[in-house]
């Protein structure tokens, strides 16, 4: 059973043999840039700075200052950027904070920026920060996770078509097809799925920014084919604008995209507009079959330090080694030290997390409370039991690896892992919900 708090002292993976692909072999090393205040970012929209300082943001981590100047300014956007930072590092604002400049000025509102995690937890959480930063700027921001129904998220998707609101009218007078209500949308990929398939008017048409959280999850789970058909749609051609069955005969799709042929300012004989793509996750896979999936577009890695796996900097172990016939106790006695400190624990399995809340629920007056974080959950248990830990009225959530990718809590402290993980990717994970940027 190992234990981790907040201090300072730096604790690194072990290092890791060259990677296969070129462009892999010489990052930009992340740690080589400072922070700087958030008034003194180049560039920064000051209506952006604002809403920031409002936020409570005073500076910017490295991860965010490396990832503006990649792709704002002389050169934006022209090579797709993958992000490999220890979690908790400041990934979202890193790549929010210059899809939201550069969409600024946009004139028309339609579709422009997409972002997909796997999660409807996650795709929740950082669709709260667009919208801290993306109405400052005139930009709307939607969700498409599941968390209402397909009917009410397409209300706030796409605007009905005047012939839809007012069928009477002459179809000669009247705007026929209908169209986006958003500018950024947040999705988990079986609901974009969804309304790939399914919902009239959704266009990927005008997309120029696809994001891929958590991409190491993300192309290891297929999630109905997401990734493929969203490049599809995205991939400039003058062909194949109708699809055909087995007999020949042509079927229209629900979602049209036919990107427009021309020529990409500032990017030499390419179609315009060329999709720009940002991956990130704090365990970026270096298998080239995995990221072939993505077809990048002469990618840049901004790598944090020399090693591929890191944990947070402020981030100390401890170890307690036991017998297994006394681990609950100790984790008992372990929790009462810590008694008035948010707490994750977790276990290798939700069966595992069920049987150790069951079983710490026979013990008479404990002084703290506990609660269990599962899948086995409803959604809206879960959600209405992280609402309660983050307020303080829970001490300690028992879990599995549910927990452990993304989900930010402020003011945690301890994470206390009752049973080690099988993959160091895992423990990254787990080890940082604590010792976060911020």
């Amino acid at each position: 059973m190992v234990a981790m708090k907040t201090k300072g002292q730096e604790d690194e993976a072990p290092e890791e043999r060259v990677p296969h692909l070129p462009w892999m072999r010489h990052p930009v090393d992340i740690d080589s840039f400072s922070g700087c205040p958030v008034t003194s970012l180049p560039r920064l929209d000051p209506r952006l700075a604002e809403a920031l300082q409002r936020m409570g943001i005073e500076s910017f981590f490295p991860v965010q200052v490396s990832t503006w100047l990649e792709t704002i300014g002389p050169g934006a956007f022209q090579r797709d950027i993958c992000i490999n930072s220890p979690t908790g590092s400041g990934k979202t604002l890193a790549y929010a904070l210059p899809i939201v400049q550069m969409l600024s000025t946009r004139k028309v509102r339609c579709l422009r920026a997409l972002v997909v995690l796997p999660t409807r937890d996650l795709a929740l959480q950082v669709k709260e920060v667009f919208d801290v930063i993306a109405p400052v700027v005139g930009l709307t921001v939607a969700s498409a996770v599941g968390q209402s129904s397909i009917a009410d998220e397409i209300s706030n998707l796409i605007k009905k078509s005047k012939q839809e609101l007012y069928p009477s009218l002459d179809d000669e007078y009247v705007e026929m097809e209908p169209q986006t209500k958003v500018d950024i949308l947040v999705a988990t990929p079986g609901r974009l799925m969804d309304h790939i398939n399914m919902t009239k008017g959704f266009s990927l048409e005008h997309l120029q920014y696809l994001v891929v959280d958590e991409t190491d999850r993300m192309l290891r789970e297929a999630y109905q084919s997401w990734l493929p058909t969203v490049i599809q749609f995205t991939r400039p051609t003058n062909q194949d604008h109708f699809r055909h069955d087995t007999a020949g005969r042509t079927l229209l799709h629900p979602l049209t995209t036919i990107r427009r042929s021309g020529v990409e300012r500032g990017f030499k004989g390419k179609c315009y507009p060329r999709l720009a793509k940002i991956v990130c996750s704090a365990t970026l896979t270096q298998d080239p079959s995995k990221l072939s999936q993505l077809e990048l577009h002469h990618p840049l890695l901004l790598n944090s330090g020399k090693k591929r796996y890191r944990i947070p900097t402020k981030l100390e172990s401890y170890k307690l080694i036991c017998t297994s016939n006394i681990k609950p106790l100790c984790l008992i006695v372990l929790l009462q030290e810590l008694r008035g400190e948010k707490c994750l624990v977790f276990t290798k399995s939700v069966d595992d997390s069920h049987r150790l809340s069951t079983l710490l629920g026979f013990f008479d007056d404990l002084p703290f409370k506990f609660s269990e974080f599962s899948s086995l959950q409803r959604e809206s248990t879960r959600r209405k039991t992280l609402a309660a830990f983050k307020e303080g009225k829970i001490d300690v959530l028992i879990g599995s690896d549910i927990m452990a990718r993304g989900i930010h809590i402020d003011g945690l402290r301890y994470v206390i892992n009752y049973e080690m993980p099988q993959y160091v990717k895992t423990y990254i994970h787990r080890a940082g919900r604590t010792a976060r940027a911020g």
